[in-house]
């Protein structure tokens, strides 16, 4: 009829990824696998770090995490830099203060230096995860396409962390510990090399300028809540953590109140009233603070119960990274068959099962303990990995393109709480059965209270008790040792299975309306900002 209005004509469909994406995909996988390397590596390197620098305990612990806590404190200021100033220049710009701060560390002379060179390696890595995965964001316009990209980029740093352990042991068998940091000093010359070549440049053009102070709020906050989170987990409840975390929280507040008054907020609040956004990133937290509070009982029960040495108990943890891998990239052939709520609460409860085995963890190799937990590994991996790919690609695709920045910024710092809230609440709940149970196991009279309070604090400090021991009292204190920790270890798995049901029916219930991954019911703002390439 005369008088109808025009017909919509129906949407384009997204460009879709060409050789050059795909490329520029496995440039980007690079300093995400070296980042993965740099936190598995200097674990390995300790021993002889301690032995040449002879670090104080408090600088030792400082060694080991003060990088992780500046990657924690600015993963968001950096995701909002690369909005206003590029996500390629930003890359490039941590690349190369990476590289020169790897080999800084390399030849430190000092522990003061290492702890200084590591801070600043934490600044240039905090760069690397929102560069990457917002240049992914623009560089594969294609849900599916996305999905695929995305799952490479959370296998890259699955592959760093089968890769680091092998490489770091060759290295250091031959070569001074130093050697470890220079790994990734021919990384970023290659990622130097090859990113402007392929990788785009994009920025959002209608970005204000940097808020200095929320900046210093949004670092103030992190930096408090995981500082005292840690100190939880390494010493128990105290005052100045539970302090820590208050002033975490309460500077919290003052940015969150801030957000809302500035004309250009680092993050839009208006994101975590998305369904999509919200449901998946709290998954995605608690899918990291079950897999990493685990981490530490894994390592112990493989080193200390079943008396492996640290390279073979690092072979044994292969399979499950690999297990990880494969189900990255198997969730595109998913998402083509059912709706991504489903994969992912189908995920978590795979996942579920795997850490249900543990509740009935044998107690020996020989009563099949190896085969057990590798298995567990193995089906928790496969149900997790699922997770972490759809949980990142919806919270990074509810976003607008041009803010694809920070949404990936607060994707990674999510993880990076979950983490750290993982081994610090169910690090404390292990710990806590294990001091009970081991409080009548340790013979009284012994000389050397240190090494008696030891034996009851950790099945470490109960093995080194044991050896000093004659007779059938060490064996007992050994065998006592070993069972608390695994009483520990199968209550602390029960507690994860739990929660991994209850965030999967949470997943699927909320999530259910939504359509492909990748994209949510989420407003758009129009438009991604490509600049030209230089």
């Amino acid at each position: 009829m005369s008088g109808a209005p025009p017909a919509t004509p129906p949407a384009a469909p997204p460009a879709r990824a060409t050789v050059r994406e795909w490329t520029g995909l496995a440039v980007i996988a690079l300093p995400c696998m070296l980042y993965s390397m740099d936190l598995t590596v200097l674990n390995l390197a300790i021993p002889s770090i301690s032995e040449e620098l002879k670090p104080t305990a408090s600088q030792l612990l400082w060694i080991v995490d003060i990088y992780g806590f500046f990657v924690a404190g600015l993963l968001v200021t950096m995701g909002t830099l690369g909005d206003r100033i590029g996500r390629r220049r930003l890359l490039l710009i941590g690349a190369a203060a990476f590289g020169i701060a790897s080999v800084l560390a390399a030849f430190s002379t000092s522990a003061n230096m290492l702890i200084a060179t590591r801070a600043l390696l934490g600044v240039a890595g905090a760069t690397l995860a929102p560069s990457t995965l917002s240049l992914i964001r623009n560089m594969f316009l294609d849900p599916a396409q996305r999905t695929v990209a995305i799952g490479v980029w959370i296998s890259s740093y699955s592959a760093g962390a089968v890769i680091g352990p092998v490489l770091g042991g060759v290295l250091l068998q031959f070569f001074p510990w130093g050697s470890v940091f220079l790994i990734g000093v021919p990384v970023m010359v290659l990622l130097l090399v090859l990113g402007p070549i392929l990788l785009p440049e994009y920025r959002d053009p209608d970005a204000g300028r940097l808020d200095l102070a929320s900046v210093a709020l949004s670092l103030g906050a992190v930096l408090a809540v995981i500082y005292g989170i840690k100190q939880i987990a390494e010493h128990g409840p105290g005052v100045v953590p539970a302090l820590s975390i208050a002033v975490g929280v309460a500077l919290g507040w003052v940015f969150a109140r801030r957000q809302k008054r500035l004309a250009n907020p680092m993050i839009d609040l208006q994101l975590f009233r998305l369904p999509a956004f919200t449901v998946s990133l709290a998954a995605y937290m608690l899918a990291c603070f079950v897999m990493f509070g685990l981490f530490l009982y894994n390592a112990q029960y493989l080193q200390l119960v079943l008396g492996m040495s640290p390279l073979h108990a690092g072979l044994w943890s292969v399979p499950g990274a690999g297990a990880f891998i494969v189900g990255s990239m198997v969730v595109s052939a998913l998402v083509r068959r059912m709706r991504p709520a489903y994969v992912m609460g189908g995920g978590l409860a795979v996942a579920a099962v795997g850490f249900a085995m543990l509740v009935v963890l044998p107690a020996s190799a020989a009563q099949g303990g190896l085969a057990w937990l590798v298995a567990s590994a193995v089906i928790s991996s496969l149900g997790l990995a699922p997770v972490f790919t759809l949980a990142t690609d919806v919270v990074v695709g509810s976003a607008p393109p041009e803010r694809a920045g920070v949404a990936s910024a607060i994707s990674e710092t999510s993880s990076e709480f979950g983490g750290a809230l993982g081994i610090a609440i169910l690090g404390s709940i292990g710990a806590a059965i294990y001091r009970s149970t081991m409080a009548d196991a340790v013979p009284t009279g012994l000389a050397g209270a240190a090494e008696v309070e030891a034996a009851r604090s950790t099945l470490g400090g109960a093995v080194a008790l044991a050896g000093q021991l004659t007779g059938s009292a060490g064996t007992e204190l050994l065998d006592a040792g070993r069972a608390a920790l695994l009483h520990g270890l199968r209550l602390t798995a029960g507690i994860c299975a739990a929660v991994l049901l209850i965030v999967a029916g949470l997943v699927a219930f909320r999530l259910r309306d939504s359509g492909e991954a990748g994209e949510p019911n989420a407003p758009r703002t129009p438009g991604a900002a490509a600049l030209p390439e230089r």
